[in-house]
């Protein structure tokens, strides 16, 4: 549901944008890294091996908090109660927290780091969705 408060219009509208960027950063990094599992594992034969390997096997389990995080937002914003600032910063921090790549970091962040060094087009979602969440902070 959208804020009832207009104090919440920017934060609110920066939450649906970065949702977005973030759904399309989250399906670039599956196909990438389904790329980077089939030339270690074979081809995968269909999409429900696919999902059932996103969901179930290891190699994906790094994406799944990003997964979460999608649900998470999609709950908030269309809850019967609307949501309220405090949230919506909420929010956009574990954003912050969940795209942030690094070298030597969490096995998340590391991750994360290479699917950027392999992959022009996730670089550059990777640096709008960062830009996204840098205004106004």
């Amino acid at each position: 549901m959208s804020p009832t408060n207009p104090g919440l219009d920017l934060p609110f509208h920066r939450l649906r944008e970065v949702r977005d960027a973030v759904l399309h950063l989250h399906k670039a990094l599956l196909h990438s890294e389904r790329g980077v599992y089939e030339q270690s594992h074979g081809p995968i034969k269909s999409k429900g091996e696919f999902f059932q390997l996103v969901v179930g096997d290891e190699w994906f389990s790094w994406l799944r908090p990003l997964s979460q995080f999608i649900v998470e937002i999609d709950e908030a914003v269309s809850a019967k109660e609307p949501i309220t600032l405090d949230r919506a910063n909420e929010l956009l921090n574990e954003a912050r927290s969940l795209l942030h790549p690094s070298e030597e970091g969490t096995p998340r962040e590391q991750r994360y780091y290479q699917a950027i060094q392999r992959d022009p087009d996730i670089a550059f979602m990777h640096a709008a969705v960062s830009n996204l969440l840098s205004r106004d902070r």
